[in-house]
């Protein structure tokens, strides 16, 4: 088992959960963070942590897709274990319908730097 990140995140982007993460398993993009799969201990802190609950285990149904995305982005995105403040668009993007198909991008963010 690991956690994934899923499309609520997209431009939200909080970074709560990459601080209490033990194995500084989150990797950042432009406008979403994931997680990577291999690293990831399956500790289970960063799910409650998350503000928009965009954090879930990949034991619940219907995460192939966000776990494939998880596990293919974070080898190309910067690792992040920063907090740091969300996207300015947080509050009113939380929740939103279809974020993926409308939203997502695949470049990658800042990371620690």
């Amino acid at each position: 088992m690991t956690y994934v990140v899923t499309d609520n995140c997209i431009r939200c982007k909080y970074t709560d959960c990459v601080e209490v993460c033990p194995v500084d398993c989150f990797y950042e993009g432009e406008n979403f963070l994931v997680i990577h799969p291999d690293e990831c201990i399956d500790c289970g802190v960063c799910e409650p942590e998350c503000p928009a609950g965009a954090i879930k285990p990949d034991t619940e149904p219907g995460l192939d897709m966000w776990l494939k995305l998880n596990a293919e982005f974070a080898p190309q995105w910067p690792n992040i274990t920063i907090k740091r403040e969300a996207l300015p668009e947080a509050k009113e993007m939380d929740g939103v319908d279809g974020k993926y198909e409308k939203f997502f991008s695949p470049n990658p963010g800042e990371g620690d730097a």
